[in-house]
């Protein structure tokens, strides 16, 4: 069941990419196709790839999306596979990928792992856009939360917002990008909002 926040998220980033004029899209952590399904309906898509390293979450989102294994649409690709490497991208696109989208996913992925992750994304495919959303720390004490606990079992951490900002903005220096942010949920005058968004674009 999808909540009013993650909804929320969805419409901040489907508004993103329409906004850009994006037309090959990749999803990466795409888990059970919820974005995908939302994605699709965009009518300047022209290419869609969905890739999560779970496959059982494949399995759903093939559901999800409907996709005939035997005869699959050829503008529409689920793959399995990891951000650390491209294994998947050749096999999913043929040139330029527009805009990237991290949607609830980057706090997955172990901090040692980061650095990998920010290579393949912002080096090798470089998209013009990339789009990350992810919790926002502080917000946790809304939810009812201690100080040491986490939204979900499977994250690896939970940045500040101050946290989120410096990562950013180290990988927009690092990368020729500009950094720019977006709260999203309801938003508490000290602490933020519940989940924080940057979008990444292209300055080359």
């Amino acid at each position: 069941m999808t909540t009013d926040l993650h909804r929320a998220r969805i419409d901040a980033v489907l508004h993103e990419i329409q906004h850009s004029g994006a037309r090959r899209v990749v999803d990466l952590g795409c888990g059970n196709g919820e974005l995908l399904v939302w994605l699709r309906e965009l009518t300047q898509i022209s290419r869609l790839i969905g890739i999560d390293i779970d496959a059982a979450a494949l399995d759903d989102a093939r559901d999800a999306l409907n996709i005939d294994l035997l005869n699959p649409p050829a503008q529409l690709k689920v793959c399995r596979g990891s951000f650390e490497n491209t294994d998947w991208y050749a096999k999913g696109v043929d040139g330029k990928i527009d805009a990237a989208i991290m949607l609830e996913t980057i706090e997955h992925i172990e901090p040692g792992r980061l650095s990998r992750v920010e290579d393949t994304v912002f080096r090798v495919l470089r998209p013009p856009l990339v789009v990350i959303t992810t919790p926002n720390k502080e917000y946790n004490p809304i939810h009812g939360m201690a100080d040491h606990e986490i939204r979900h079992p499977g994250h690896y951490f939970e940045w500040t917002r101050a946290q989120f900002r410096s990562w950013c903005e180290g990988v927009a220096g690092r990368h020729h990008y500009t950094a720019r942010y977006a709260d999203i949920g309801q938003l508490h005058p000290g602490l933020g909002s519940s989940t924080q968004m940057v979008c990444f674009e292209s300055n080359q």
